[in-house]
């Protein structure tokens, strides 16, 4: 006796299959972050833990536990709190908070008085990191003993000044990557540094510091100057996205922009006094523009 098999969009019982429809994830025009938070949890270089990465209140990325805790075994000065996908460094008067990661992770040195709950997670973490380290599924990251150097025509984390503003990029200019979702839920991968758009410019500019904070000596340092473009484009290179998804204000972002409020006195190992000195050009052929620059040639 062979079975019937059930007919197309129906079970086996005859009874109708109702579709299974994924829903977009979206991002409504009143939210303060246009990142969504699907894709934003990563590990930690050093212990091997799961972060849940946010936009701080100031623009900075921060790294918080996963997990909420209560209020009562976090000190004042380790509680924050999300509104609105934004992070705020207290609590929201609530019994429960989120706490740093660095806070709990078994690779730094515990600066606040932490309780016997934090104790606790932090031996917690510690075990999972060392069986990590043990199976090989963890290496863990070499101390950064040296400064970031000059490669390639420009610094690892260059200065860069836009919309009358100086930030910090976390990685090199040719590194940057667009931060918006493609149609198929996947980060964009095409650059910011556009091969046929404008680029900026490397000038020598005044360190000087922000309003309110102590006077720095006059030095000339390294920046990557965009003022000259348009206010478009500078908003393009602001929220970190290419030339295809600077028109499309639909598309969310699935990365924070790596953009840091550059602040001279706690960056002082990221200020150069030279300007980048460019790769070596390769060989002209045919078909090569020979009027054609690199963006540190156009100074």
């Amino acid at each position: 006796m062979c079975p019937t098999p059930a007919p197309d969009g129906r079970h086996w019982d005859g009874s109708p299959r109702a579709p299974h429809r994924p829903r977009p994830l979206r991002v409504t025009t009143t939210s303060p972050s246009r990142l969504l938070r699907a894709g934003q949890t990563g590990r930690c270089r050093h212990c091997g833990s799961r972060i849940d990465l946010y936009q701080r209140h100031d623009q900075r990325p921060i790294a918080l536990h996963p997990a909420e805790l209560a209020t009562t075994d976090v000190p004042d000065s380790c509680r924050w709190h999300l509104s609105g996908g934004i992070a705020y460094p207290h609590g929201d008067n609530s019994a429960w908070c989120r706490i740093p990661h660095a806070v709990l992770c078994p690779h730094r040195t515990l600066t606040c008085q932490a309780g016997p709950r934090l104790e606790a997670i932090r031996r917690q973490l510690a075990v999972h990191a060392r069986r990590l380290i043990d199976t090989g599924v963890l290496t863990p990251a070499p101390p950064t003993t040296h400064q970031p150097g000059l490669r390639t025509g420009g610094p690892d984390r260059p200065v860069v000044q836009l919309l009358l503003c100086r930030y910090l990029a976390q990685q090199r200019l040719e590194d940057l990557r667009c931060v918006a979702q493609t149609r198929h839920r996947h980060r964009c991968p095409h650059p910011l540094l556009a091969p046929a758009g404008p680029a900026g410019t490397w000038k020598l500019l005044p360190a000087t510091a922000r309003h309110g904070q102590l006077a720095l000596p006059e030095v000339l340092m390294a920046v990557y100057d965009l003022g000259h473009l348009s206010y478009g484009e500078q908003l393009r290179w602001r929220t970190q996205r290419c030339l295809a998804h600077a028109t499309a204000p639909g598309a969310a972002d699935l990365a924070l922009a790596a953009w840091e409020p550059f602040d001279p006195l706690l960056h002082a190992a990221h200020i150069h006094t030279r300007l980048p000195h460019p790769p070596p050009r390769p060989s002209r052929t045919e078909g090569d523009d020979p009027c054609r620059t690199t963006p540190w040639e156009s100074h």
